[in-house]
């Protein structure tokens, strides 16, 4: 890493070793990525929340999900609907409340929320013990597409999964001395990141 505020590549270039990420599809995990953390850090109205983000092969994403309610973002310019305009940051931060999965298309606009992803049974049987529905979804896309699938749980981790299975795990805190025992992944390659109060678990 060049600098401290580098460290969502550790986890872009963990993932896109079994996803085909192009060069605008890797800024947009970043960007993803770390919106995730700020989802994790500030919570909604003092509760922790849970969500999927998934990155990439938008269209057949689309086809192997479905709206769980009318969707909220139909209807909405694209232009307001990119992951680095800072409002509509906030508003992923207000739909991640609700259940379901967004869907961002490699360019970083966000194409759809609330979705169904339905869960591969096959993907779900190899997931680490203690992860659920959420992450069995996000192995299950990641399998089954070129998506790379990103998951806030409430239980304050952010787990990114490609190839059908789990690639990285971001902590919002710093694990010093407890090396790979915090993290689901078995025997993780562990980095501490002091500056940012992070600790990151790779896949080795």
């Amino acid at each position: 890493m060049d600098g401290p505020d580098q460290w969502p590549m550790l986890v872009v270039d963990a993932a896109c070793e079994h996803a085909p990420c192009s060069s605008e599809a890797r800024q947009t995990l970043e960007a993803v990525v770390r919106l995730a953390v700020e989802l994790v850090h500030e919570g909604r109205e003092g509760h922790s929340i849970g969500t999927l983000m998934i990155v990439g092969d938008a269209d057949t994403v689309l086809r192997r999900s479905h709206p769980l309610i009318l969707d909220p973002l139909v209807g909405h310019d694209e232009a307001v609907r990119h992951v680095e305009d800072r409002e509509f940051r906030q508003t992923v931060k207000e739909l991640a409340q609700l259940d379901g999965a967004f869907v961002v298309d490699d360019d970083g606009t966000f194409l759809s929320a609330a979705r169904f992803v339905e869960i591969n049974v096959g993907a779900a049987k190899n997931l680490p013990a203690g992860l659920g529905a959420r992450h069995a979804s996000a192995a299950s896309i990641s399998e089954k597409t070129d998506a790379v699938a990103v998951a806030v749980s409430e239980s304050s981790f952010v787990r990114v999964f490609a190839g059908g299975a789990l690639r990285a795990e971001i902590a919002p805190e710093l694990f010093l001395g407890a090396g790979g025992n915090a993290f689901a992944m078995p025997d993780p390659e562990v980095h501490e990141l002091p500056d940012m109060g992070l600790t990151i678990a790779l896949e080795r």
